[in-house]
């Protein structure tokens, strides 16, 4: 089959998601500036353990692969093994994202202890000045301390996840070496204005021409860096890149959120691409196979504003979540197109008198409350 076949395959949806992100939890013991969930405090609603198993117990029907775990943090949960063990025993395979406090010398041999399992560590700088000036105070030297535990317990390959922003794309390379030092695997990922990220995107995504060195880098090393369908969007410089070309968003990929809610992408925690929920009648498999929203977003696409420029077939038009949450309309250009139309739009949307209230702003804020010191 011609990557062209299977790209129009994969837009009319899949039997079953192949990228399922499952948050359990938006507690966490982080607050970083472009958390796409806006995590922070635990949710009262939060899905119980013979809930999520539930869920569990459908995907397996479905024969959903392997799972996406994230948060929040994850290991908050104090059911956190007893639900990853119940999924690998289930037949479900489990990557997690975590930004590596709960990983001591124990726990990382308990999780070397275990098959179909794969852990990703969230680190955005490879010093502390770059990355805890977006993840806080201690959290390098905090994954740092995670990553070595991993290694010590002869985990094996585990991945090094990087939010590519503005202060750290000139340490790609540093980025790489640090994986390789570690005999792990880096995945390098988009930043997109979600959750808390629709308030510092302004400041933290790359600039065009950092966007062009993104992609000379991937063309380079990108057959070893993961990326998933991150930066698709790059496509319009030249030969594609490695990874998902197109927008998987309630085709191949959606999101289930701590309480339940499922949504066609995990970058837009919105009411607008709410799809249902687990605990609806019929769970999860009814609202995969059956929503409305599901049905829509997997119909032929409009290219819209995009369709008189000549690479759009390269690069999709690009990601739905950075154009909602950056107020540019659902057909219109990325804000982050490499031909500089996202740019003029967005500084034409800039220009009205109403700006502000034309961005969406993310369904729910979970942060933790800044506490002001009481003086006597």
């Amino acid at each position: 089959m011609s990557a062209e076949s299977l790209v129009a395959q994969l837009k009319t949806g899949l039997d079953a998601p192949i990228c399922l992100t499952w948050e359990l939890t938006y507690a966490c013991n982080l607050q970083c500036v472009h958390c796409l969930s806006s995590s922070g405090q635990r949710d009262d609603r939060e899905l119980s353990t013979a809930e999520a198993k539930r869920v569990l117990d459908q995907l397996r029907e479905l024969q959903v692969f392997y799972i996406n775990i994230g948060g929040g943090e994850p290991m908050v949960r104090r059911d956190f093994f007893e639900l990853v063990e119940y999924s690998v025993a289930s037949n479900i395979g489990v990557k997690f994202s975590t930004n590596g406090a709960f990983i001591d010398a124990d726990k990382a041999r308990r999780l070397a202890a275990m098959d179909y399992l794969d852990i990703q560590i969230s680190l955005d700088g490879v010093d502390a000045v770059t990355n805890d000036a977006v993840r806080g105070e201690g959290s390098y030297d905090m994954a740092r301390r995670a990553m070595d535990n991993l290694a010590a317990a002869d985990f094996g390959p585990f991945k090094i996840s990087v939010v590519v922003t503005r202060q750290n794309v000139p340490q790609l390379d540093r980025f790489k070496a640090l994986a390789d030092s570690y005999g792990a695997q880096l995945r390098i990922t988009r930043l997109r204005p979600s959750g808390r990220g629709v308030d510092s995107w302004d400041h933290l995504h790359p600039t065009n021409a950092q966007q062009r060195e993104i992609y000379d880098w991937l063309i380079a090393n990108g057959e070893h860096v993961l990326t998933g369908d991150s930066f698709f969007h790059l496509n319009a410089l030249g030969p594609s890149l490695p990874g998902l070309n197109m927008c998987g968003a309630g085709r191949v990929v959606c999101l289930i959120d701590p309480i339940g809610d499922i949504y066609a992408c995990p970058f837009v925690i919105h009411d607008e691409f709410r799809a249902g929920n687990v605990r609806d009648p019929g769970g999860f498999a009814e609202v995969w196979k059956r929503s409305d929203l599901f049905t829509s977003l997997r119909e032929p696409q409009s290219a819209g504003a995009c369709a008189s420029c000549g690479a759009f077939d390269a690069c999709q038009g690009g990601c739905m979540a950075a154009k909602f949450f950056t107020g540019l309309p659902l057909d219109g250009p990325d804000p982050e197109c490499v031909t500089g139309h996202g740019e003029t739009e967005l500084a034409a949307l800039a220009a009205q008198p109403v700006a502000v209230s034309l961005k969406p702003r993310p369904a729910m804020d979970h942060t933790k409350p800044v506490r002001t010191p009481v003086f006597s």
